[in-house]
């Protein structure tokens, strides 16, 4: 009889759910995806009972229940710290409500599974970043591995040191609240006028536009110490003492303003959400990403000074900064380096069920993650009859082709011909990343069509770039000193000679956060660009997320509404094509595109 071991992330942003059978992943999905709310926090009731009808399975299949927290972690440490320092009753208050949520999800638990209270698996708290570290490490190729997870903070911890062999992690050091990467990140990223919960990456993206006139000024944010550790020069933070406003209820995670009056003293005013970024920002955007690629690599070192391991296993909230995760390989000793795709806190419910099985019930390790398509999957056949119905102002021409190739070839012939297609296909991916199942699709040699995009279809900053997916076989051809990545974490330098090239993938500081696709992970994607490159000689697409400010589309009737109310050119809803134009009686009145 198969065991089953159902992991969560709970009363945190990005909550989600994965299950393992017998140590296998069978399917992991975040809740946002089914509330349409970006990282959905609370308690992830639908991903719960998703992933247990992609499995097949009842909750009383479950036998073992891992949480990606243990309120009892740390105990001695928060309270030395309460005592010394003083916070404010409102923090200390706040982690406690939070905390008394975590160690009585029975509830909501029981709910979620379909089963009596009385009748709920066995349940095992997991330290937040041991969760971190095993949802790198135990999914990995490595045999063996150093290991490190790097975020703003969980369980009171921020950065975490580990060394990984065969079904077993052994926690080497720590740093501790309220010294983080992750919230130093988060200060300025904030100062800089991004207030959202994950803004971060949008700072990440700006950073190239500017220049390092601001680096002494931010490295006074922190110390690096021996070992690789660091320190917060925390009379410029306030996340210590104040009383930073969290909620990590159902809805969307809020946090309130980190930094303290002394950030402003030294860099200036903070910007306005609403007032327009100039080179001072981008400036400041560029030096906090230089002072933290700095810091991390010391991190790094310290670590390899440790365990002396060639490969590196990265996850954290950190480790989804993909431009630093690039230069790993560069800044320290190790040669391979492993991300799996959801390496924010979403990625802690895999973390988290790979943790008891290997560390608690002491399984050996089976299996590798090679792909990311571990979510749902849908029939579209049911919303096929509604698009002629859908919209006044358009015609519908809808082509079944007989062959999932077939569809590839179509969909390569519409990108190579200057059109932005909507691609639809398998099984949901799972993490932040679009990855060739959920994706929006477009020629990358077209330099227009970056700013085409983010202004007519994604509704977003002109200054965020997009992603290139390339044949795993032609990655070198077109990277300088790349790895393959078919996660796409991971920025490098694209060749002085393509950046000509394929433009629309190609950021200001000439690189690219690619992602190698191969007919062994997804053969469809693969068809695709392998037959964009028969017709224009570049075995490259442009690959963004198949959104508008919105989470990824799960269902065939969300990529739908995504592309009526777009101005994607085509859909591909797995074998069906759907092309538009005008309708005829309001082309007659002046309807454009």
């Amino acid at each position: 009889m198969a065991t089953y071991v159902l992991g969560i992330n709970a009363y945190h942003g990005d909550v989600s759910a994965a299950l393992l059978r017998d140590g296998q992943l069978v399917a992991a999905v975040e809740e946002e995806r089914f509330r349409r709310i970006k990282h959905w926090a609370g308690f992830p009731t639908l991903a719960i009972r998703s992933v247990l009808e992609m499995a097949g399975i009842r909750g009383q299949d479950v036998r073992h229940v891992a949480v990606s927290r243990d309120p009892k972690a740390n105990l001695l440490r928060k309270g030395l710290f309460t005592i010394r320092h003083r916070p404010d009753p409102r923090l200390v208050l706040d982690r406690m409500r939070n905390a008394g949520k975590v160690r009585d999800l029975h509830g909501p638990l029981a709910t979620a599974l379909g089963v009596p209270r009385d009748d709920l698996p066995t349940i095992h708290y997991v330290e937040h970043h041991p969760a971190h570290l095993a949802s790198a490490f135990f999914v990995s190729p490595f045999a063996s591995a150093a290991c490190c997870a790097i975020d703003g903070f969980g369980d009171f911890v921020s950065t975490s040191f580990a060394i990984g062999s065969r079904h077993q992690l052994e926690v080497l050091d720590k740093v501790y609240f309220p010294h983080s990467l992750g919230l130093m990140y988060t200060a300025v990223t904030q100062f800089l006028g991004f207030h959202g919960y994950g803004d971060e990456f949008k700072v990440m993206g700006l950073a190239p536009y500017g220049r390092p006139r601001h680096v002494d000024a931010v490295r006074q944010l922190v110390r690096l110490t021996d070992g690789g550790k660091f320190e917060l020069s925390l009379d410029y933070f306030r996340h210590w003492s104040d009383g930073v406003e969290m909620e990590w209820d159902d809805g969307y995670p809020t946090l309130g303003r980190v930094y303290s009056d002394r950030l402003t003293q030294l860099l200036g005013p903070a910007r306005e959400p609403s007032a327009p970024l100039t080179a001072r920002e981008e400036d400041i955007a560029h030096s906090l990403q230089v002072v933290y690629e700095d810091c991390a690599m010391h991190v790094l070192n310290g670590l390899w000074e440790q365990t002396r391991q060639d490969a590196v296993c990265l996850a954290g909230g950190c480790a989804m900064n993909s431009v630093a995760n690039g230069k790993v390989r560069q800044r320290t000793p190790f040669t391979s380096v492993y991300i799996q795709p959801a390496a924010g806190d979403n990625g802690t419910a895999l973390g988290a069920a790979c943790y008891v099985w290997h560390e608690t019930l002491r399984h050996e390790r089976a299996f590798v993650m090679e792909h990311a398509y571990w979510g749902t999957s849908h029939d579209v056949e049911r919303v096929l009859a509604s698009v002629p119905d859908r919209d006044d102002h358009w015609e519908y021409d809808i082509e079944r082709c007989p062959t999932s190739a077939d569809a590839a070839r179509v969909a390569a012939s519409l990108v190579a011909t200057g059109h932005v297609v909507g691609w639809y296909q398998g099984r949901m991916e799972w993490g932040a990343r679009a990855l060739g199942n959920r994706s929006i699709l477009a020629d990358p040699r077209r330099s227009d069509v970056r700013e085409l995009i983010n202004t007519k279809i994604k509704f977003r900053e002109r200054f965020r770039p997009f992603a290139p997916s390339i044949a795993e076989e032609a990655l070198h051809d077109y990277f300088d000193d790349a790895a393959p990545d078919p996660f796409m974490q991971q920025v490098y330098p694209v060749r002085s000679n393509k950046r000509g090239v394929i433009p629309a993938v190609t950021h200001v500081d000439g690189s690219g956060r690619l992602q190698t696709v191969s007919a062994r992970t997804n053969p469809t994607y693969y068809a695709l660009i392998k037959e964009f490159e028969k017709l224009t000689g570049v075995p490259v697409v442009l690959n963004t997320s198949f959104n508008e400010n919105e989470p990824i589309v799960d269902t065939p009737e969300q990529a739908l509404d995504c592309f009526m109310r777009t101005r994607m050119d085509a859909i591909v809803l797995h074998n069906a094509v759907i092309r538009r134009q005008p309708a005829e009686h309001t082309a007659a009145l002046g309807v454009a595109r």
